[in-house]
């Protein structure tokens, strides 16, 4: 009971010095404001690369073409050893007439040469379309499909597929080193704003303890301070980022450059930032009242 009322006394006393102390306090929050939404960009720019990145990677294909001269069963059989193998995430069977009549509604010049053709005189084959779990592994995996009996040709893009891995792979490592340098920086120069705001009130500090007050409950004020000061400015960001990322999203239909990079969609994800968000403002307001009382002021 006493813990609770030493708690409740000084997040009272936290949230009255943050009104007391209005125009330092302002200061703090309008710090925090700007550099989370510079956070809030930078994490909504890493989201979307990496997105667009597994998006790519998902929809890369191998194309097994198939013999010529195929029976039903041994196409069965191809099917069956196809599944059997480790890293497949799905095999569709697209037949030569699917294949004839798609190219035939693309072009007039196919629809031509194609409609002169059999079924049997067509040299267009069967194919299997297979799509892998992962995609590091899907040159192994073109490999073992390629060694299958019925199969003749393996096609996926080889070589400028792992160049694409390796581009997103490095895009990915860049993207995230931002966010978490941002955010380095963020607290360093939120605890810097805190330092002068605290430096402000050291004879309030001094008061404290010359009445006897340990350094635990003279910091104590100070890091729920910190915590509330977090708390308001991290409104706006969040604010900023579900209505800007919503109307940004509504806006562009999805799709930007369209069809070639589609946005997350806002829900959940505008809620998991703005989460995130809060937490930073919330552990680097905290982070730099502790810092500027502990270190600054010498408790």
């Amino acid at each position: 009971m006493k813990l609770f009322r030493i708690l409740s006394r000084n997040i009272r006393d936290a949230f009255k010095s943050v009104f007391r102390n209005f125009s330092l306090s302002l200061a703090s929050i309008s710090c925090i404001t700007i550099t989370l939404i510079v956070v809030a960009i930078s994490v909504i720019l890493s989201m979307n690369v990496n997105n667009f990145a597994t998006l790519v990677e998902k929809d890369v294909t191998i194309v097994a073409f198939l013999d010529l001269e195929i029976t039903s069963d041994q196409r069965q059989q191809v099917s069956d050893s196809i599944h059997h193998l480790d890293n497949i995430e799905s095999v569709t069977f697209k037949s030569k007439t699917e294949i004839a009549n798609e190219m035939m509604e693309s072009s007039e010049e196919f629809k031509a040469a194609l409609s002169k053709w059999t079924e049997e005189e067509s040299p267009i084959q069967d194919t299997y379309l297979v799509k892998v779990k992962d995609i590091e592994q899907i040159g192994d995996t073109a490999e073992k499909i390629k060694k299958i009996d019925g199969v003749s040709i393996v096609k996926y893009g080889e070589g400028m597929v792992e160049q694409m891995i390796s581009v997103f792979d490095i895009v990915r490592k860049i993207t995230i080193g931002m966010v978490i340098a941002l955010i380095i920086v963020t607290a360093f120069l939120i605890a810097n704003t805190i330092k002068i705001t605290i430096f402000s009130r050291r004879r309030e500090i001094e008061i404290m303890r010359l009445v006897g007050a340990s350094n635990i409950n003279i910091k104590n004020p100070f890091i729920f301070e910190g915590l509330f000061l977090g708390i308001l400015g991290s409104i706006i960001p969040i604010i900023a980022t579900i209505y800007g990322y919503v109307t940004l999203y509504n806006h562009f239909g999805g799709q930007i450059f369209s069809p070639f990079i589609r946005l997350m969609d806002p829900q959940p994800f505008v809620y998991y930032t703005s989460g995130f968000l809060l937490l930073v403002g919330v552990l680097v307001g905290m982070f730099g009242s502790w810092r500027a009382v502990r270190k600054y002021l010498k408790i």
